[in-house]
């Protein structure tokens, strides 16, 4: 009995260790399958991705692709012809200024006649200077005269009796020629002492300050009651005849293709008023700092042009024949204005031009261009030079 239950859980304990075997066997086939099953989806996707990669190499380096290659639009402009207006501004001047100031010796200034703004003609009052001492010293110019000619008669009479006694022999003629000297040194006395008249004469009229010329008045800078001199400064300000002038700076190639007598538009600041002026002298230097030149523009008198205004200006240079782009067109930097043409291998290059005329519908190239090349119309800045692109006319259709 007892051996028989031993035998059945020995047999049991027997059974038991090959069903451990089975259940571990099975797992592991298990585990095996699904790392296989890992490794293929693995590969698959590397797989994939190079056939992903392979393909975009393909085609961002494939020889000739469009891809890569940016599109560009471009303008060819040709040459026209275009009125030659330039535009610039200006300060309005006297074009003939007359500073006016203390010729004589001046002194206290006693009226003052004329104001800013008023017509004078040459040689009128402008301010009066006291003048009581001058004319005190004037007659007593004028008393050395008679003097001096009571003296000058004299000596002639003198000279007159010993002429008569020189024959009888009572005088020498050591003492005519004594005589003689006398009556001449009177007689010069008389012609220094008229001198002098004339020169006090002379010193009085300048005392009151005269316009040198007819003109307009722009500035008075004295009082009655003032004290002036040599070192008084100017005095008044005439605009000779009153005429006008613009002082336009334009730039030196713009200056070059204005002749002289060209007509021009100008409008002070401030009015709506326009006048007609005609350039009648240019500058023959040009600023350093500015690059610019001055162009004198003539204008006649009128109450609106104000001297030391500001103004504008539109002047007529004649027609020139050029090409002309578009602002967006035109790149500088520190060598100068250049564009970015395409050329016959539909690569960027760079050339360089000068530019004319500026108008709101472009900006007319004086040189560097014939107007036949396919220009960058806009964004040039982000191209290189030989970069490879693809033109577009601005018309749209691919060149």
């Amino acid at each position: 009995m007892n051996y028989e239950t031993r035998m059945d859980v020995a047999g049991d304990h027997e059974h038991g260790p090959d069903l451990s075997v089975d259940a571990d066997d099975g797992a592991s086939s298990r585990k095996k399958l699904i790392l296989i099953a890992i490794a293929v989806a693995v590969a698959g996707i590397a797989a994939v991705a190079l056939l992903v990669s392979g393909a975009q190499e393909d085609t961002g380096f494939a020889p000739g692709s469009n891809a890569t290659v940016p599109t560009v639009s471009v303008i060819s402009p040709g040459q026209g012809t275009y009125a030659g207006i330039i535009n610039a501004t200006g300060t309005l001047a006297a074009r003939r200024e007359m500073p006016v100031g203390v010729v004589g010796e001046g002194g206290r200034v006693v009226s003052v006649p004329v104001e800013a703004g008023d017509w004078v003609s040459a040689g009128q009052v402008l301010a009066v200077i006291d003048r009581s001492v001058q004319t005190q010293q004037t007659a007593s110019a004028a008393a050395q005269i008679e003097v001096a000619r009571a003296d000058a008669d004299l000596a002639q009479a003198n000279l007159d009796r010993a002429m008569q006694l020189v024959e009888r022999g009572f005088v020498s003629q050591a003492d005519i020629d004594r005589l003689t000297a006398t009556r001449d040194a009177a007689v010069a006395r008389v012609r220094v002492a008229e001198a002098q008249l004339g020169e006090r004469q002379a010193r009085n009229a300048q005392l009151n300050i005269v316009a040198p010329a007819a003109g307009l008045v722009l500035e008075r800078n004295v009082e009655p009651g003032q004290v002036v001199g040599a070192g008084s400064g100017v005095l008044f300000s005439i605009a000779s005849s009153g005429e006008m002038e613009l002082l336009a700076q334009i730039g030196e190639t713009e200056l070059g293709t204005i002749p002289v007598g060209a007509t021009g538009t100008v409008v002070p600041v401030g009015t709506d008023q326009s006048f007609t002026c005609q350039v009648w002298q240019k500058s023959p230097t040009i600023s350093e700092q500015t690059r610019q030149g001055t162009a004198r523009c003539a204008l006649s008198y009128d109450p609106a042009l104000r001297p030391g205004g500001f103004a504008s200006i539109e002047l007529n240079s004649g027609a020139v024949v050029a090409p002309r782009l578009p602002e967006s067109a035109i790149l500088t930097d520190a060598e100068g204005s250049y564009v970015m043409i395409v050329n016959a291998e539909n690569q960027i290059e760079r050339r360089d031009v000068t530019l004319g005329m500026i108008s709101d519908d472009g900006i007319v190239i004086a040189s560097g261009l014939d107007g036949s090349e396919k220009i960058v119309a806009r964004a040039g800045g982000f191209l290189t030079f030989g970069e490879t692109v693809k033109p577009v006319l601005e018309s749209g259709d691919a060149s």
